[in-house]
């Protein structure tokens, strides 16, 4: 035994070729934590004072190779300052240049996932195994930095700038066969050859058939690009990618720019541009959010996994009621492996949800992401039917018919008798109370809510509801199922509107008010897009349906009517309520606050219409100005005191969950963190301060809760800050 750590081994073996094995203890993944770094150093100095070593491979014990760094480190490290973080990536530089500059041959055995750090530990080494499964890549701007380890270094002198720029710039994950194709590694085997195959790498190059001194070369001198070839290279990218990241988003094109830097540059100048740049993107508000919303999304992950643990098994569902929104959740089942019965009353309907489900499995094969062979298998899994006949085996039932309590009790009723006794009924609901629907049910314990956001295949949130009387038990199998779905489920209790349309509503309701003292829609959709939103509130009432804001806005205001009994018409008629009463429904009917056209797609393309207008300006009671921070903070402040009180009253159980869920139920800009570290951003205390302004003209939706000030008072936040490591 060479070295022996926590996380880190290295032994000789036979024909002096020394395996330094990761094999972090008491976690199931690899991960370099700030201590596993040292440990990697302690190993590396170990290596160097050993004689007579003829190669090193780096291995894994775990499934995966190494998931990345330790991302709980980061908001603490971060927090430190961009000096500390400098001299921390270049003591790391130092460790990795210590790898690449052994004075033996080099290779790694990739048998797994090897994202981030992980993947620039395999870089270091002269040669790259893979197994056919595994997957490597450099997700960092996902988390607002670039690669700080050498990624932008070594990457585009092994596979090209080209190449490397998709890679960095995009984030992805790639597979092994596209890995092998860039050159990024040198062989890709079945599993069980790898050892075997890196061995045999390592015989070949101590025997002059590979030159390992050639390949480290390249990777220490300067990128072999002419410089006409760097500027086609790098400033055509730079425009492509901005336009795709979009301005909140400043980490992609950052680290192209460090690519290029570093281009002409040998290995310590060019990794010293790699650390400055990462350290100055680290200490934006940007790569904080990020790095925030991959901890609350592991958070959530999770207490998924916990129910899971705890779920009996589904193999078996059904859909009542077919059309877009059954339709799109059989597709989503049946694509994931889970066999839907889609049951209606109508054979119209039948035919309309396999249409929507067929029109979803093309548009996969269309993408290559699927062959026909494979679109006809899945859709195998979708049963149209008539009958309840079949109902006798299934496990969960998703209730989908239309949004009417009085159906919904009907439909609930009629096949909990037709079901078996263990079989879990849900709603997929997005505003009647499960309580409500729980009345009449002999079962009201196999009772919860599933809501699904539309479209269903695209939205990755599920809001499981529990009522009053729902079971752990039935719980714990919707959430498996959600998960099955390959869906985020998020666990809340009942209340009008439950956790996002609660949110969204007062929204809406600060979008009226603005409507009402005379601000011009189109100008509030550019500056909330502009803020970060992917549709501004009157393109997204457009999408969501005037009819069904007009409903739920009902439903809020019977739920809460001293916030937002306006919602529901009480006092002055309303922009939404004008739309809904003059057949301007929205997309649906191609007419709301804009027109619509098919574009060249058959997309619908939202156009002005100066009818709207006219309809927007009658229900107007004056005509003010607004800044672009007013609009701001007149629809933002509702939508996070919501949140606030979502949080205080238990309908949601952490700041984690009700951030996520805005993030992927209604797309609240991921950069901004979530509504309550939206918050937390802006100071609890100012944000008290700015609500209160606001609440003085405009009543209770804008008004703290006593708790919030108490929160302000104390210097307290949603979020404890990060500990400085």
């Amino acid at each position: 035994m060479i070295y022996q750590g926590n996380a880190i081994t290295v032994q000789r073996g036979d024909g002096d070729i020394a395996t330094l094995t990761f094999d972090l203890q008491d976690e199931s993944v690899n991960k370099l934590s700030s201590a596993v770094v040292t440990e990697l150093e302690e190993a590396i100095k170990a290596l160097q004072a050993e004689s007579g070593l003829k190669g090193l491979v780096l291995a894994s014990a775990k499934e995966a190779f190494i998931v990345g760094a330790d991302i709980t480190e980061f908001q603490g490290m971060f927090g430190k300052g961009g000096d500390f973080l400098e001299s921390m990536l270049m003591r790391v530089h130092e460790i990795f240049n210590a790898i690449e500059d052994l004075p033996f041959p080099t290779v790694t055995a990739i048998n797994g996932l090897a994202l981030g750090g992980g993947c620039e530990v395999l870089l270091t080494t002269d040669f790259r195994v893979m197994s056919e499964t595994a997957q490597i890549g450099l997700p960092e701007t996902k988390l607002g930095i670039l690669p700080g380890w050498g990624g932008c270094v070594r990457l585009p002198r092994m596979i090209g700038a080209d190449n490397a720029i998709e890679w960095i710039a995009g984030g992805t994950q790639n597979k092994a066969d596209a890995a092998l194709k860039v050159g990024a590694v040198d062989a890709v085997v079945p599993a069980e050859q790898l050892e075997a195959a890196a061995r045999d790498i390592l015989a070949r190059a101590n025997a002059g058939e590979l030159d390992y001194l050639a390949r480290r070369e390249e990777k220490k001198q300067p990128l072999k690009l002419n410089p006409i070839e760097q500027m086609m290279a790098f400033e055509t990218a730079k425009g492509y990618v901005a336009g795709k990241a979009g301005p909140h988003y400043p980490a992609p094109v950052e680290a192209i720019k460090v690519i290029q830097k570093g281009a002409g540059e040998e290995r310590a100048r060019a990794q010293a541009i790699e650390a400055k740049a990462f350290a100055k993107l680290a200490m934006t508000d940007v790569a904080f959010n990020l790095v925030g919303l991959f901890m609350n999304d592991q958070v959530v992950k999770k207490k998924g996994g916990q129910y899971e643990k705890q779920a009996r098994p589904v193999k078996q569902t059904a859909v009542l009621g077919a059309g877009i929104m059954g339709g799109g959740i059989a597709y989503q089942s049946a694509s994931k492996g889970t066999p839907i019965l889609m049951k209606d009353i109508k054979e119209e309907a039948i035919q309309l949800g396999l249409k929507e489900a067929r029109k979803l499995f093309a548009k996969q094969v269309e993408r290559k992401k699927l062959t026909t062979e494979k679109m006809a298998e899945k859709l195998v899994n979708i049963r149209p039917t008539l009958s309840y006949g079949d109902f006798g085996s299934v496990d969960l039932v998703v209730e989908a018919v239309v949004e009417n309590p009085k159906v919904k009790e009907a439909v609930l009723t009629e096949v909990e008798g037709l079901v078996g006794e263990e079989t879990i009924l849900t709603s997929n609901t997005s505003t009647i109370s499960i309580n409500r629907l729980a009345e009449n049910l002999k079962r009201p314990e196999n009772f919860c809510g599933m809501h699904f956001f539309n479209p269903v295949h695209r939205m990755p949130l599920v809001e499981v509801i529990r009522g009053e009387k729902t079971s752990d038990a039935a719980v714990a199998a919707t959430v498996a199922y959600a998960r099955a779905m390959g869906k985020t489920p998020i666990v809340v209790n009942d209340c009008p509107g439950f956790l996002v349309n609660r949110v969204l509503f007062p929204y809406f309701g600060g979008f009226s008010q603005l409507m009402a003292q005379g601000a011009d829609f189109q100008r509030v959709d550019k500056v909330m897009e502009k803020f970060g939103w992917p549709m501004g509130p009157a393109y997204l009432l457009d999408v969501v349906g005037m009819d069904t804001a007009v409903h739920a806005g009902e439903v809020m205001a019977e739920g809460f009517p001293e916030r937002m009994g306006s919602l529901g018409g009480n006092g002055e008629k309303s922009a939404i309520q004008a739309m809904f009463e003059n057949d301007r429904l929205g997309q649906k009917n191609a007419r709301g606050f804009y027109a619509y056209e098919e574009d060249r797609k058959g997309k619908p393309k939202k156009v002005r219409d100066e009818a709207a207008i006219e309809l927007v300006r009658g229900v107007a009671r004056e005509n003010r100005e607004f800044s672009d921070e007013e609009i701001i903070s007149r629809m933002m402040v509702p939508l996070c005191l919501e949140t606030v009180r979502c949080l205080e009253d238990g309908i949601v159980a952490s700041p984690a969950e009700a951030d996520m869920a805005l993030i992927y139920g209604i797309g609240f800009p991921p950069f901004r963190g979530g509504a309550l570290r939206y918050i937390d951003a802006m100071g609890v205390a100012a944000f008290v301060k700015l609500a209160d302004g606001l609440a003085e003209e405009l009543g209770p939706l804008y008004a703290p809760t006593e708790k919030l000030r108490e929160m302000a008072a104390a210097g307290e936040t949603f979020y404890a800050a990060p500990a400085q490591s």
